[in-house]
């Protein structure tokens, strides 16, 4: 069934109705090839640590869906690998996402917070994914890497045409990843010239010394990946947050009087409307039994999270907000060896960014009907949340 466009304005009625009649479907993908669906919260889980299912493009069957295409050296990343591979370059980036280093970076993310939300006033109207919800994980997340602040607002450019490319602007995704395989060149080769303490610097060192452990293409894709996610899940994940605090005044109100409990609704938030509605395809290693499907060697497999974390069986009442809920057991941020390796710092920066906001602004509402979603099936993010804002709160 061709459900692409569906699934991209309007996924949770969909994958309710999917749900309802069955856990796995056949389904068209965005680019006309076919793949299977599985929508619900079991099957989903346990596909997600299923190790015949492989996310390296090898076993991929001619004629299935495989997702975007990249250049060699931006796509020997982790998405793309299992293990040895796999577990050999986690091991060496996972040391930058460790919960004690999250936590030396929530001091940080709090000042880039309180400076972002400084510049917008006591009041007004403002677009806050443009003002706050992008550009605070992007200052994070190239503070880590070393990137110099001139080039930040290039790679937002750049992940936007690749997240959800525009239909009128083709060669748009192509133009971006040019771009940005060139950018990463050179912010390499200076990295190797002048090394500062940043992820890297540090990355750059492990493959120079130690050449049999990271090939040139891995570093290249490694930076990329960390990039790419390191902003994308947390500028989805934290528009999305407010998105439905602003539907769900209620939640809103009960957050306000108890900050404490943010932490914990950020779970819900994942759950709720999380950033990713699919996680990275997966390709068959052989055949097996899935939901009661059977699905062949080579075929490629969606895993939908955004159907998992409301399915009904799993969680009572799941197209409601109830951040007093316990959501942990969400499927929002994977799960198995493929778990998002920046889980902890996008769970930072959401509490965080939260808890700065409804500590600055007393009210904050709607603003107008300029609400946008990303065009894509696969990421669930606003690239538009206009909103209006008053403070009686000092700045700083």
């Amino acid at each position: 069934m061709d459900l692409a466009d569906d699934l991209i304005t309007r996924p949770y009625d969909v994958y309710r109705d999917l749900r309802t009649t069955s856990p796995v479907h056949r389904i068209t993908g965005t680019d006309g090839q076919p793949a299977w669906l599985v929508t619900r919260y079991n099957d989903v889980r346990a596909a997600l640590a299923d190790p015949r299912l492989s996310l390296d493009k090898r076993h991929a069957r001619e004629g299935n869906y495989r997702g975007l295409a990249l250049p060699p050296a931006l796509d020997a990343n982790l998405l793309n690998m299992d293990p040895p591979d796999h577990t050999r370059l986690r091991r060496l980036v996972g040391r930058a996402f460790t919960p004690r280093r999250v936590e030396q970076l929530r001091a940080p993310i709090r000042a880039t917070a309180d400076r972002l939300l400084d510049a917008l006033g006591p009041r007004g109207t403002t677009d806050l994914i443009a003002a706050y919800a992008a550009p605070l994980p992007i200052t994070v997340i190239c503070e880590l890497l070393g990137i110099p602040e001139g080039r930040r607002r290039d790679f937002r450019s750049w992940t936007d045409a690749l997240v959800a490319p525009d239909p009128s602007q083709p060669s748009a995704a192509k133009e971006a990843i040019a771009a940005m395989l060139g950018f990463l060149a050179e912010l390499l080769a200076h990295k190797r010239r002048s090394p500062a303490d940043d992820l890297l610097s540090d990355l750059i060192a492990v493959r120079d010394a130690e050449d049999d452990r990271l090939t040139e293409d891995e570093l290249m894709s490694l930076a990329f990946l960390i990039l790419f996610a390191g902003y994308e899940n947390s500028v989805q994940l934290i528009g999305n947050a407010v998105l439905a605090l602003l539907e769900n005044p209620d939640q809103m109100a009960l957050l306000r009087q108890d900050p404490s409990r943010i932490p914990d609704a950020v779970e819900e938030f994942a759950r709720f409307q999380g950033p990713a509605l699919l996680a990275i395809r997966r390709f068959a290693t052989q055949a097996l039994e899935l939901g009661g499907a059977v699905i062949p060697a080579g075929d490629t497999v969606l895993l939908s999270l955004a159907s998992a974390n409301r399915d009904p069986d799993r969680f009572p009442d799941p197209d409601r907000l109830d951040t007093s809920r316990d959501a942990t057991g969400h499927l929002a941020l994977g799960h198995g060896i493929h778990y998002c390796l920046g889980a902890p710092l996008a769970r930072a920066e959401t509490e965080i960014a939260l808890t700065a906001l409804l500590d600055r602004f007393d009210n904050l509402d709607f603003a107008g009907t300029g609400l946008r979603w990303r065009p894509s099936m696969r990421a669930r993010g606003l690239t538009a949340l206009p909103v209006r804002y008053t403070s009686t709160v000092a700045a700083g």
